[in-house]
Formats: C-alpha cells, sequence, structure tokens
C-alpha cells in the first residue's frame, strides 16, 4: 500500500475496529511526513486519529504526548537514516516499532506518560541519562 493510499484508508475509516495497532501508527505517521511538510503532517496526523478514536467510542486513548514525541522521533529517523521507502525504515529502525517496552521508556517516566496531563497536552521528557 503506498503512503497516499495508507492515509485515504484511515482518514476515510476503513480499517477494522481491532486491526491498527502500534507498528501502524508508526507507519501512518511515516507515510504522513512523506506526503506534507513536518507540522501539517502533525495536523493531519492528530486530527485522524482523534476520529479514529473517537468512532470506536475510545477517545481517552489519546494521549498527546505519546503521539508527538513519537512522531517527532520518527521524523528525526527519517531524515538521518535518509531512507525513502517504508520496508527500509522499518529495518533501520525496530526500536520505534515495539510498543511494549518501548523507546519512550528511555525518556519518560511510566507515570508522566498514562497521566492526565500527558493526555491532553505534549509534556516534556523527565528521565534524563
Amino acid at each position: 500500500m503506498t503512503d497516499e493510499q495508507l492515509i485515504h484508508n484511515f482518514e476515510n475509516d476503513t480499517f477494522p475496529d481491532d486491526s491498527f495497532h502500534h507498528a501502524d501508527h508508526v507507519r501512518l505517521a511515516y507515510a504522513y511526513l512523506s506526503e506534507y511538510p513536518v507540522l501539517a503532517a502533525l495536523g493531519k496526523f492528530v486530527s485522524a486519529l482523534k476520529r479514529f478514536a473517537a468512532a470506536r467510542g475510545k477517545t481517552q486513548l489519546y494521549n498527546e504526548t505519546i503521539t508527538y514525541a513519537y512522531f517527532f522521533l520518527i521524523h528525526e529517523r527519517m531524515a538521518r537514516h535518509q531512507v525513502t521507502e517504508w520496508e527500509e525504515f522499518a529495518r533501520v529502525n525496530p526500536d520505534l516499532l515495539t510498543w511494549k517496552d518501548g523507546i519512550l521508556r528511555r525518556y519518560y517516566h511510566e507515570a508522566t506518560l498514562h497521566s492526565d496531563l500527558a493526555r491532553d497536552v505534549f509534556v516534556f521528557p523527565d528521565r534524563f541519562q
């Protein structure tokens, strides 16, 4: 599926309720970043995620901190690795595709990520190594 097709399908809500998982979110963010300038991509991505969650009655699952943090990690990795195909991006960035015990644990305490504040607004990392 091309980036354009993935975005179109997601924005038109053609994915089954239980078939869109963490790696799919990463793939979708990659698609938006491949098609649009970074801030436009972020706006479209966030709007699409919120609509997706609302359509399933699961608005509480949206977390702005997790969304923004992954989005900008993906953007940075795209620039760093200069890959132009999703399969190659996924191959060189497997840490971004792992949800449980994922990369954000390097940057955030668990309580911070799951706080009401982090759900509502982007919270800067609070774990420094």
